[in-house]
């Protein structure tokens, strides 16, 4: 299959469309060539994305709600978090997506290919990449790929799951501006537990219902979790299931190459999943952020900057103590929240500060349990 072209995307999920839509964004494809692969274009609201952001993003139209104010429940503790120039914010996929294609459509110079995708190792050492079982001729491209095909193994792995309802209730029952980031007043007999709120109308909201564990439950486990949550803690008995989603993300100490077999690999495929909390979306914008800026300036992509050696080995602490069980997660946020500022939290958790604030944090948690994990990873 040869359609020769300067950049080659594999994937045209999150890490992929955010890639591609930069660089045309950029200017970056008035001269060159992209091909986006994959086995179908994206559509619908598949999956949502939140995350904590300070100013606009680049997908600050894609928005489909904020929240200015955020809570933070635990046994016998609760707490309204510090913002600061902070917002809370959601992006429904379905708007991403279209957001994007309309970007890519507009440009002559990105084309689509959509079929099954395989991946095969060559006798050279690099990878082959067959749609539909021909072989795409890879040769003088730029190839990025964001399809993970298989979970690194690790011993210090996770998955976080969880499953979700957008209720609609027939009375005021929300308040719209302020969201529940985590609840952890739940059962924690699975692991460390936690559901989250995120209030869209007075009378709709998302509630989901989140573990870090290593396996999944049954579907009506989750089920009878959510209508327990939203009985006893929000206190509402008449309301209908409008959405429902579900997803499993993966939580790894793994270490993931940027290059490697003549690809460079991007979103979860990437590493770009944070390892102790799940969060993808905005390591995804710094990364793809960063490619582009790259390209633009002739620079190696090696140059393009992974996360700080200290960060992968803080996730690596904690998934050490979450595995083992040695201290729950309810023990650890609530201390996090509890002795911080949120929004210096949240510039940690998006491993951005330097050593010293690192050592504030680090400070504020339990030390002992802390010390063994680190030591036990080291």
């Amino acid at each position: 299959m040869s359609q020769r072209t300067d950049y080659i995307i594999l994937g045209s999920g999150l890490a992929g469309l955010s890639l591609a839509a930069r660089m045309v964004k950029s200017g970056l494809l008035e001269h060159q060539t992209l091909l986006i692969v994959d086995k179908a274009p994206k559509q619908g609201n598949d999956r949502t994305w939140c995350f904590w952001e300070y100013g606009k993003g680049f997908f600050e139209n894609c928005v489909y709600h904020q929240w200015p104010s955020l809570q933070f429940y635990s046994e016998g503790f609760e707490k309204d978090l510090d913002m600061y120039d902070y917002s809370y914010k959601m992006i429904r996929s379905g708007a991403l997506y279209e957001y994007c294609y309309s970007i890519l459509q507009g440009c002559k110079n990105v084309s689509f290919l959509y079929g099954e995708v395989s991946f095969h190792q060559s006798s050279r050492g690099n990878t082959e990449v067959r749609v539909n079982d021909e072989l795409l001729d890879l040769d003088g491209a730029l190839v990025f790929n964001s399809i993970l095909t298989k979970e690194p193994e690790h011993r210090l792995s996770l998955k976080q799951h969880f499953k979700g309802w957008i209720i609609e209730t027939t009375s005021p029952s929300f308040n719209p501006n302020k969201a529940t980031l985590m609840d952890f007043r739940v059962d924690q007999t699975e692991g460390s537990t936690f559901v989250y709120v995120l209030p869209l109308t007075e009378t709709t909201a998302l509630v989901e219902y989140t573990l870090f564990t290593a396996n999944l439950l049954q579907d009506h486990q989750y089920d009878a979790a959510l209508r327990n949550y939203i009985q006893q803690y929000l206190g509402i008995t008449l309301y209908e299931v409008k959405e429902t989603e579900f997803g499993v993300i993966p939580m790894t100490a793994a270490e993931f190459e940027f290059y490697k077999n003549g690809m460079y690999h991007i979103g979860t495929a990437g590493g770009q999943t944070k390892g102790s909390s799940g969060y993808t979306f905005q390591f995804v914008q710094k990364q793809t952020k960063s490619i582009v800026n790259s390209l633009l300036h002739r620079q190696k992509l090696q140059q393009v900057p992974a996360a700080g050696s200290r960060f992968h080995f803080y996730d690596r602490v904690l998934l050490e103590l979450l595995v083992n069980r040695t201290l729950e997660g309810r023990e650890i946020f609530t201390r996090l929240f509890q002795q911080n500022k949120a929004h210096r939290v949240f510039k940690f958790l998006d491993n951005e500060t330097d050593l010293l604030e690192d050592l504030g944090i680090i400070s504020s948690l339990q030390i002992v349990p802390f010390a063994k994990a680190a030591m036990r990873v080291m």
